[in-house]
């Protein structure tokens, strides 16, 4: 169903000053929940709990009511799916990062994947199309690009809860808009922990975070 469910989560890093102090927020299956605050004030911390790249000092994170702890890593990365400004393509082609998510995707779901992340007629453009290899760390594609390829391939392994940190402040603002239009194709019908740095994202929330 994908209901996500904070218990009591406390955080801090490294035997740090807590960041996180009894945490406790439901997100409704198939809903979005935007989560601003200032800078330190804990999001990105928040959001790493769900896919498990941190685990709290103290209290749970549920999954439909299941410990994300007690989920094999490979059932949770089918589970969630993230998305941040950080980007992770791997040298070779367009066609080999996009099947890392789905290896038996034929070349439509592949199109159609890059069509829903704004950036098929980029690759379509290209001489090799699918093939055209990434490059070391993407270089071959600008951040926006990289940005919307990461998004086609979460599209692919169509989870059903997303952890998105839409930060897009290195972005022109006609690729920002692009990518926004992607991750809003991407969020539809499935449960959505945003943080949000526009007010956009956070009007078309279900529910609101402070921190």
């Amino acid at each position: 169903r994908g209901e996500v469910r904070f218990e009591d989560v406390h955080f801090a890093y490294d035997g740090g000053a807590p960041v996180l102090h009894g945490i406790s927020l439901t997100l409704a299956p198939g809903t979005t929940t935007a989560v601003v605050g200032a800078t330190g004030s804990g999001k990105s911390t928040l959001a790493s709990l769900v896919p498990r790249l941190n685990d709290p000092g103290r209290g749970r994170v549920l999954l439909d009511g299941v410990d994300v702890a007690q989920l094999a890593p490979e059932d949770l990365s089918r589970i969630v799916g993230e998305v941040s400004q950080e980007t992770y393509l791997i040298h070779a082609s367009v066609r080999e990062n996009l099947l890392l998510a789905k290896p038996d995707a034929t070349d439509a779901e592949l199109l159609h994947a890059l069509a829903a992340a704004q950036i098929a007629d980029t690759v379509g453009a290209l001489p090799d199309g699918l093939d055209t290899l990434v490059g070391a760390r993407g270089h071959r594609f600008s951040g926006g690009e990289q940005q919307r390829l990461a998004i086609a391939r979460t599209i692919l392994r169509n989870p059903p809860v997303l952890v998105l940190d839409e930060a897009t402040s290195a972005l022109d603002n006609s690729t920002e808009a692009q990518v926004q239009q992607a991750l809003e194709r991407l969020s539809a019908g499935r449960t959505t922990l945003t943080i949000a740095h526009r007010l956009s994202t956070v009007q078309n929330a279900d529910q609101v975070v402070v921190l």
